[in-house]
């Protein structure tokens, strides 16, 4: 009755005393009402799944793809599953641990002292320990604190390397798209350098125009010729590229819609600053860190104080093996168990300022990922906000310099102009074609870095289209 009692005491204690060290409140950040460059309003594009975002069939199947099979992904989610495992060990730090132990002299033995129930090396015995730590300056409630918080930063950093693999193959795919765009210009202007080399040679032998008209057209089809070459080149490496993000070695990617034909809502509204401390998962992941730093300070803090135990013993022994389990052999006992550091007390209190020291540079970090974060939506905002503007008189200069090129044509070959009137109109159209698709593609990937930098993601709720 009266060790129920103690019992009962005991847990009371327990279930009353408070876990040592501070516990964790998020730090004040201030934040604006609305982002900078921000003149959208509306749920945040961040909130759309992916699938919804990027409509291209084959962009899809390969980012499917790349869920299934990518190395770094797989890395994560087994990180996760390690972290899991961790939480579930440092739980059982709650409950009672118990073993056994046997002990059968059977290869000899030296005279000792065998008296039956008496366990001894010379002796025959089986006993079962129980050891149970009442955790009354919660040391074990902070360690189990901070595997969980470990754990959520590692499923933060799932969602983190699935955005980043959902938004690095979309980039990948539009560096692509504006690869084979870029070829098919060269190649173009490459045809046409030749026709013009054909006229000038013909003129030359004429009479009618100089070496030196046929030297330049020369020079500007051979620098046709190696973008072309260039372009092939860049192509082949960034469908290796894509091939690695796709756990693959490098194969053809098969492109879907044209760089041009891409469709995108046409708004993007970026949504509060408030909310990407809720959703962006490399934020989540920094707070997670800095909440499991937060309960290693009350686990250290703990540590200097003694640690009260519940131990019980109970056995049976004899030095021969017939009568083992007659009566009379049992022993046992029972008691409270007290620990506590004397000579090592002082390096447990330098243990405590180490790890106080650390969670000062997790909360340094945790700030400057906000800042980081904050930088990079602004970043995007701003792309996507001028590059409309930019694209639209890109496309004019390129009009303007059709119209140009053609009547260098017309004047060239009725030999009302030189040369240089056709070389530079082909030549700054050539390049003006060029940095079209490369605005086209600014476009493209500032709408999806801006989905990255705000955090975007799905759902839980929700489940993707079918991999084809």
């Amino acid at each position: 009755m009266w060790s129920y009692a103690v019992s009962i005491v005991l847990l009371a204690m327990v279930s009353l005393s408070c876990a040592m060290g501070p516990d964790y409140t998020r730090p004040e950040i201030d934040t604006a009402e609305t982002f900078r460059m921000s003149d959208t309003e509306g749920e945040s594009i961040a909130n759309l799944p992916w699938w919804e975002l990027l409509h291209d069939e084959e962009l899809q199947h390969l980012i499917e793809r790349a869920l299934i099979e990518n190395n770094n992904l797989k890395e994560a989610v087994a990180s996760v599953e390690e972290f899991q495992a961790r939480v579930y060990t440092a739980r059982t730090d709650f409950m009672p641990q118990a073993n056994a132990e046997m002990n059968a002299p059977v290869l000899g033995r030296l005279n000792g002292f065998t008296a039956p129930g008496f366990a001894t090396p010379f002796s025959y015995f089986g006993q079962g320990n129980l050891n149970w730590e009442l955790d009354i300056w919660g040391r074990i409630r902070r360690s189990t604190e901070a595997a969980r918080a470990e754990l959520m930063a590692r499923e933060e950093n799932r969602r983190a390397v699935v955005l980043q693999l959902v938004s690095g193959v979309a980039q990948s795919y539009f560096d692509l798209l504006q690869f084979d765009m870029q070829f098919d210009i060269a190649k173009r202007t490459l045809l046409s350098w030749e026709e013009s080399v054909m006229i000038a040679r013909a003129r030359l032998r004429q009479g009618v125009s100089s070496k030196l008209d046929a030297d330049q057209f020369e020079a500007e089809r051979a620098n046709a010729a190696a973008r072309v070459a260039q372009l092939e080149r860049q192509m082949v490496q960034k469908e290796n590229e894509l091939s690695v993000l796709l756990g693959h070695h490098p194969i053809p990617i098969p492109r879907g819609r044209s760089l041009t034909d891409q469709v995108f809502p046409p708004a993007v509204p970026a949504g509060l600053p408030s909310e990407l401390l809720q959703r962006r998962p490399d934020i989540l992941q920094a707070e997670q860190a800095l909440v499991a730093a937060t309960a290693r300070i009350g686990a250290t803090k703990a540590a200097r104080f003694p640690r009260l135990s519940i131990t019980g013993l109970l056995g049976v022994a004899s030095p021969q093996l017939s009568n083992l389990l007659d009566g009379g052999n049992e022993f046992g006992k029972a008691g409270l168990g007290l620990a506590g550091p004397i000579l090592n007390a002082e390096t447990l209190g330098f243990e405590q300022k180490a790890v106080e020291a650390q969670a000062k540079q997790i909360l340094a970090q945790y700030e400057q990922t906000i800042l980081v974060a904050f930088k990079e939506v602004e970043d995007a905002l701003v792309a996507v906000r001028t590059v409309g503007t930019q694209r639209k008189a890109q496309e004019e200069q390129v009009n303007a310099l059709r119209s140009a090129l053609h009547l260098a044509n017309l004047r060239y070959k009725g030999g009302i102009t030189s040369y240089i009137d056709v070389l530079l109109a082909k030549r700054n159209l050539f390049e003006a074609e060029l940095a079209l698709t490369d605005t086209h593609r600014l476009h493209l990937v500032s709408i999806v870095q801006l989905y990255k930098a705000l955090g975007g993601g799905w759902s839980p709720d929700n489940s993707p289209p079918p991999v084809a």
